[in-house]
């Protein structure tokens, strides 16, 4: 799957966004828009926390660090036990995923409070009024979806795709 970003002027506009691509098999769950606070949206399937605050970032920079940490660990306890304990691999591999789990609860808890930091280039805009849309596709349908919102709404503007999205969008 690959997130596709982009702008449109206005709330109508995306209203008629999402129902395009809700007749274009895309499901409302991977749809995501964000707007202004106090932009009435209605029905439109706003961003959720996962989306909008920083949190699977932080979670995905917190288990590469704390998982490198227990690696590191892992090794110097296996490398030198303690006295009369002997350790294998399985301790090694132990201490790297408790690292992994410590470092993302760590950082996921910090990231949940921030913002998202992928969406700074747009905040500019989305508080000028305009509405950002966030819409999850498979990879082969990228290209498409994009022209389609080409056609039908020569106003919107696509921001270009993020390569990967998270595995729980």
């Amino acid at each position: 799957m690959r997130r596709i970003y982009f702008l449109v002027p206005d709330v109508n506009t995306a209203r008629q966004v999402v129902d395009e691509l809700l007749l274009n098999r895309i499901e409302v769950r991977h749809i995501h828009v964000i707007a202004r606070d106090g932009t009435p949206m209605q029905d439109l399937p706003e961003a959720s926390f996962v989306q909008a605050s920083d949190f699977v970032p932080a979670l995905e920079r917190g288990m590469a660090a704390g998982g490198a940490t227990g690696v590191v660990a892992g090794v110097i306890a296996v490398s030198f036990p303690p006295a009369g304990l002997v350790l294998g691999g399985g301790a090694l591999l132990g201490i790297a995923l408790a690292g992994a789990g410590m470092g993302a609860l760590l950082s996921s808890m910090i990231g949940a409070g921030l913002p998202n930091s992928r969406l700074e280039h747009f905040k500019q805009s989305i508080e000028a009024g305009k509405v950002l849309m966030l819409v999850d596709v498979p990879r082969q349908s990228v290209g498409d979806i994009e022209e389609r919102v080409r056609i039908h709404h020569p106003d919107a503007n696509i921001e270009g795709t993020e390569p990967t999205i998270p595995p729980f969008p």
